[in-house]
């Protein structure tokens, strides 16, 4: 199981990692939006443990991000919030359970159990984005009625991508997600597969495109009309 922390507080933050390590769980931390942000595009997760108050916005933000996109990821958010009202908006959002600080370690372990243990729902292996579709099952992209026989270094940055169609995707977050399933990854292979993957996006008539924002990252948005 993989388990997403965002927290600020980073001596909390270490305690929280520390403590479903030792549960045998895989955790990521993440101190911000944006980091948060940024480990989402890259990895799946079987539950996130979210503070609402962050140093660059809302957790309540990103929880309904994460729900209009359809991610049906459990949610446990963690907060000093502790008011009715606060609670009753953010459950309405989207969020599993409400756990509030200071609260013991047994708790907060019993609760990320029943999370889950829960069932979770069945997500579509196939994104598309416009004429595009790419089967995270099978690996595989196809433009209109046509297969295309791609990398999987390539794959991997389109498909992070696609998932953050019409956003801005870090440069480093797609280097999180290629070198996680290829370690040779140096230098300036990033920008060298990202240019390959807008090439064939252009070759075979797709109706969307990647824009590079310089110093920021890339984009992947459809086509001005």
């Amino acid at each position: 199981m993989r388990l997403l922390v965002i927290e600020d507080n980073p001596r909390l933050s270490a305690l929280l990692v520390e403590l479903l390590n030792d549960q045998s769980y895989a955790v990521d931390a993440a101190a911000t939006v944006e980091d948060a942000r940024a480990a989402l595009a890259v990895a799946t997760y079987d539950l996130i443990m979210l503070d609402l108050a962050l140093p660059d916005g809302d957790g309540g933000t990103l929880l309904r991000e994460l729900r209009q996109r359809g991610h049906a990821v459990p949610v446990l958010v963690a907060t000093a919030r502790a008011e009715v009202v606060q609670r009753v908006t953010t459950l309405d959002a989207g969020a599993d359970d409400y756990l509030v600080k200071p609260f013991s370690s047994e708790e907060l372990l019993a609760r990320v159990r029943a999370l889950l243990r829960r069932p979770r729902q069945t997500e579509d292996p196939v994104i598309a984005a416009g004429n595009v579709s790419l089967d995270t099952a099978t690996v595989s992209v196809t433009i209109g009625a046509t297969t295309l026989d791609m990398p999987r270094r390539e794959v991997t940055v389109l498909e992070t991508l696609m998932r953050q169609r019409g956003r801005l995707v870090p440069r480093r977050a797609l280097e999180a997600a290629v070198y996680s399933c290829d370690s040779e990854v140096t230098g300036n292979a990033i920008e060298a597969a990202v240019s390959r993957v807008r090439k064939r996006l252009e070759t075979h008539g797709a109706n969307v495109a990647i824009t590079s924002m310089r110093g920021l990252g890339y984009i992947l948005a459809d086509k001005p009309a």
